[in-house]
């Protein structure tokens, strides 16, 4: 098992003038520590669990960006996304160009989005649920498109129309940026990875629950005559036992490494994460490689 780690809290005890040292910090404690993976928020609010509208939150691309100039080796993304901020031509631009600079590190993460107050806040459309989700699968089809050198034409949607899908420089990964869909909705959004991701990403709840999905997952791979084994099983793990007690925390990992889960991804609720992956996350990496 893999481990990566998401960086949820951008409040620093020396204020916003911190930040960037610390990102840069923590993206090189990750890559010493082995790290697999290194992600960031997308939204626009902090989450109210993690302190609501008032706490910081950065922007989560020029913040990839950041990171990708101060890494060099693990891969970068948002996690996740929310259909609704970006038109989906530019997120395809974006995530490109991430994958360009990085060299080849870059990840699109995206979900359905949910936060309806961030967008009443800032004034962005917050569409009906169903409608999000078709949103959804037209953005994952657009940036297929956009990502595929034999078709730069347009692309006609219900709810998206491009003229020209034109997106050059092309990306450095092969075929494409990884698509990692977030969320473990079972007839939408499990559908739409076997459909169309690389990566799923589901939240530790409990093994039962997690198995469960996994077999929805598995049974939408069958009906799309997909490879389950080609999807890539990662899972958000935020239980405190990831701040401070490492025993515990190998203890809970077992039990969704025994389920296939390839990578768990470690977000503690903290804002100066650069001495935690030295403290926690490093020991814990070759321990969960273990477990493979």
């Amino acid at each position: 098992m893999r481990v990566g780690v998401h960086i949820n809290q951008f409040g620093h005890s020396r204020g916003a003038s911190a930040l960037g040292a610390e990102l840069a910090a923590a993206g090189a404690a990750a890559e010493a520590a082995g790290v697999s993976r290194l992600s960031v928020m997308d939204h626009y609010f902090q989450m109210e669990f993690n302190g609501g509208a008032e706490a910081p939150m950065l922007e989560a691309y020029t913040t990839l960006a950041y990171l990708a100039a101060h890494t060099s080796t693990i891969r970068l993304g948002a996690l996740v996304t929310g259909v609704t901020y970006r038109h989906p031509g530019l997120l395809a631009k974006i995530a490109t160009t991430l994958d360009v600079l990085s060299g080849g590190r870059a990840s699109l993460g995206i979900g359905a989005a949910w936060y309806d107050r961030e967008h009443e806040g800032l004034g962005v459309p917050f569409p009906p649920t169903a409608e999000r989700f078709e949103r959804l699968e037209e953005t994952l089809r657009v940036c297929l498109q956009m990502w595929d050198p034999e078709n730069d034409g347009p692309f006609e949607g219900a709810h998206y129309r491009l003229a020209e899908t034109l997106c050059v420089p092309a990306p450095v990964s092969a075929p494409h940026p990884e698509i990692l869909i977030g969320g473990g909705g079972e007839r939408k959004t499990l559908r739409l990875v076997a459909r169309y991701a690389d990566a799923c990403n589901l939240f530790a709840s409990t093994p039962e629950e997690v198995g469960h999905k996994l077999d929805v997952l598995r049974g939408h791979c069958d009906t799309e005559d997909r490879d389950y084994a080609t999807v890539l099983k990662t899972m958000t793990y935020m239980g405190d036992a990831a701040e401070d007690d490492l025993d515990a925390f190998l203890r809970d990992a077992g039990g969704y490494a025994k389920l296939g889960i390839d990578e768990v991804i470690l977000a503690p609720r903290l804002g100066e994460t650069a001495g935690w992956i030295e403290r926690f996350v490093a020991p814990a990496v070759p321990r969960l490689a273990e477990l493979d």
